[in-house]
């Protein structure tokens, strides 16, 4: 039997992947920290529905606890604030000689290094739209970037293994020499998706605003001024542009601002996992998780995020109860973005 790739948190991200994966023929363990979930999946009763595929499949799962021995390849793809929680439960089930891969949003990577080492992290950035809509129920919505890289920007015969391997989930996979541009780069456009968060708008509706359009400017050049201080050179993906944003080329942004609208447009998941977390799963959201390296950046150079510091308030008001979502909120950060 070959070895498996683990799947350690099986919800959006994770269960879209795994169950791709396993449908293409690859040995996968599913593990997630939801019993109902995990009962679903070994029954198999995991239901990936949407325009981009529709199938029902299921495999091996397990809990947490529930997982022994070492292995080789483990893709972690839980919410950014239990990152480091979950990599220290998968810790003693990765091999010497192994790997874990952080398909997640937000600068993971460098939590899981602290703690597996960087020798065993492998970067991964994506951007397709998935949503867990219960136990054994996920909606991928729409396509979109998948990118994997090694830290240092070695190409290695390992990450060359799991870059075919990914082809079997988007055959467009990307091989990086420079992931940490991608999830940079990410760090940009997740800005604006955190930001739509606080209303009830559409991702697409939010950019197409003409309300908002200072705030999404400033938001983006606030997160990419901090890449730049770090000597880091976003990359662009699905019509954002992050260079015509730090050029401040107005053309060029107008342009990627419009594409970002066409691709939005297009999918089936009209709103943000953000969003869903606020006005459906009422929990808390991984925002203030996803920035907290963005914004320790940005004090270690001297900068200031003072439009960051505000949406992730704002997103903590909302998580407490203490304020709706709705225009309002928008309001508050646009004023702050007016300011600067």
């Amino acid at each position: 039997m070959a070895e498996p790739v683990v799947i350690w948190g099986s919800g959006a991200i994770g269960g879209t992947i795994g169950a791709c994966l396993r449908r293409a023929g690859h040995e996968v363990l599913f593990v997630d920290v939801v019993p109902e979930h995990v009962e679903a999946i070994a029954a198999g009763r995991l239901h990936i529905e949407g325009p981009v595929v529709d199938f029902t499949i299921g495999g091996p799962a397990l809990l947490p606890e529930q997982v022994q021995g070492q292995h080789k390849l483990i893709i972690l793809a839980v919410k950014a604030h239990h990152t480091e929680a979950a990599t220290r439960a998968l810790l003693p089930h990765l091999a010497e000689d192994g790997a874990v891969v952080s398909c997640q949003n937000g600068l993971n990577e460098l939590t899981i290094a602290e703690i597996a080492g960087r020798q065993r992290t492998i970067g991964a950035f994506v951007n397709f739209y998935a949503d867990y809509m219960g136990p054994g129920h996920i909606s991928y919505a729409k396509r979109g970037a998948v990118v994997v890289g090694e830290l240092d920007g070695s190409r290695t015969p390992r990450l060359e293994a799991l870059h075919r391997m990914l082809q079997d989930f988007d055959e467009d996979a990307v091989l990086s020499d420079n992931v940490f541009g991608y999830l940079w780069g990410k760090a940009g456009y997740g800005a604006i998706l955190k930001a739509s968060a606080l209303t009830d708008d559409t991702i697409a509706d939010f950019i197409a605003a003409p309300a908002r359009r200072v705030l999404i400017l400033r938001l983006v050049q606030e997160i990419l001024a901090v890449a730049a201080a770090k000597g880091v050179t976003p990359l662009g993906f699905d019509g954002f542009d992050p260079i015509a944003f730090m050029k401040r080329d107005e053309v060029a942004i107008e342009a990627s601002m419009q594409q970002m609208v066409a691709f939005n447009r297009g999918s089936a998941k009209p709103r943000s996992g953000i969003w869903r977390d606020l006005a459906v799963r009422k929990r808390q959201t991984d925002v203030a998780a996803q920035l907290a390296p963005v914004r320790a950046a940005a004090r270690a150079h001297g900068l200031g995020t003072p439009i960051a510091d505000k949406l992730v308030e704002l997103i903590g008001e909302i998580e407490q109860g203490r304020r709706a979502i709705g225009q309002d909120a928008a309001d508050v950060l646009t004023r702050v973005a007016q300011q600067q």
